[in-house]
């Protein structure tokens, strides 16, 4: 592993179902611009989801069936985001002390440090 930056977590999973991680410190490289590509896909997907699926009645005359498809599509998405998240998330900087941000190089960095504090 390289000793810059933590392994990041793809947003695909292995045939069993483990995670799978990516450790470089290129992000420019193929497999790191594939992963940026598949998570807009995912995100797009679930919003799209979201956005064309209405909600259906829950009452006694709801479709059972429809609701179970929902359900899942649902859960899918929602497993997708999350995992798109953590990955995100363990790839933020540790924050700097300073506290103040300002934009430098079209990126948010520290005032004081000019250490890039959002991806």
């Amino acid at each position: 592993m390289f000793e810059g930056s933590p392994p990041r977590l793809l947003p695909w999973t292995r045939p069993d179902g483990a995670p799978c991680y990516l450790s470089t410190d290129d992000p420019d490289s193929h497999l790191s611009v594939l992963a940026d590509t598949v998570e807009g896909e995912l995100l797009a997907a679930a919003e799209a989801l979201l956005d064309e699926s209405p909600v259906p009645p829950a009452g006694p005359g709801a479709d059972p069936q429809e609701l179970w498809r929902l359900a899942a599509g649902l859960h899918r998405a929602l497993r997708d985001v999350l995992r798109i998240a953590v990955s995100r998330g363990d790839r933020l900087p540790e924050p700097c002390d300073h506290g103040e941000s300002r934009l430098c190089e079209a990126r948010t960095c520290c005032r004081a440090c000019r250490q890039q504090i959002y991806l």
